[in-house]
């Protein structure tokens, strides 16, 4: 493939992603907005780069998150990128298909899953892009036990969110305490989050937890845009293409002129 053909190919990629990105933010931001106006998000590790976490965050995605989410636009086989062979994705993580090109599609059809769950969970192909690596972290890392939802889970920065906490086992159970206070300018009585209460311990703890989401959420970000390392590093190329076609475009209208004046 040439230079050249090679910029089209990431040009195209680029606005397929962000138009399914804004489609994606319009059809499941609705419900999210008023809990994150009150719940900061943390910041996200930048794990972009570690290979071995990225390939820890796809043996996550693929046990955890591939049962009710699809990845329509991610195929098994671009896991090669990550540097796991053919062979150990068809052993440990060709669950939903059996050929290593086939998207990560699921067996779950959408009308089951908004009778089950009041709404069809969302493909995360582009997910990152759509809501944020930091909103994504903070995210899985905010589930509580509330016995007055359906699940019996909800969540701080997505209030009466329709996913149960599929990460439990791993992070445990816990409650969520509130307080209820004063706004100094309205006067008015508002309820605040005022920590969590462990009340059951998980298979991990609470370091190793935030150390699994970074992971997941480093491939999240990963399969959102795969080409992103080429991307930056033709960037680089191109500007510096710029700067050079700057300089004798510059010395060529001097050239020009220099008799004028």
């Amino acid at each position: 493939m040439t230079r050249k053909s090679l910029f089209s190919a990431l040009v195209k990629a680029s606005v397929r992603a962000s138009v399914a990105a804004l489609a994606l933010s319009c059809a499941f931001g609705v419900g999210s907005a008023g809990a994150q106006e009150n719940i900061p998000l943390d910041r996200a590790p930048d794990n972009g780069e570690n290979l071995a976490s990225l390939q820890h965050g796809a043996q996550l995605f693929v046990n955890y998150c591939l049962n009710c989410h699809s990845a329509n636009l991610m195929r098994y086989s671009r896991l090669q990128d990550l540097g796991i062979p053919q062979k150990q994705i068809e052993d440990n993580l060709l669950f939903t298909t059996d050929k290593v090109g086939n998207t990560m599609s699921i067996a779950m059809r959408p009308d089951d899953a908004k009778s089950w769950f009041g709404v069809a969970p969302p493909d995360l192909s582009v997910e990152a892009r759509a809501k944020g690596r930091d909103w994504l972290y903070t995210y899985l890392r905010s589930f509580y036990r509330d016995d007055t939802r359906p699940t019996g889970w909800n969540n701080l920065v997505f209030e009466n969110v329709s996913m149960p906490h599929v990460l439990w086992q791993l992070q445990g159970i816990r409650t969520v305490k509130f307080e209820d206070t004063t706004d100094e300018e309205t006067g008015e009585k508002v309820r605040r989050f005022a920590g969590f209460q462990q009340v059951v311990p998980g298979k991990l703890s609470p370091a190793d937890y935030d150390a699994d989401v970074a992971d997941l959420v480093a491939y999240l970000g990963w399969m959102a845009e795969p080409e992103q390392k080429t991307r930056r590093q033709l960037g680089v190329w191109v500007l510096l293409f710029l700067g050079v076609l700057s300089f004798f475009a510059w010395r060529l209208n001097a050239a020009y002129w220099k008799d004028i004046k």
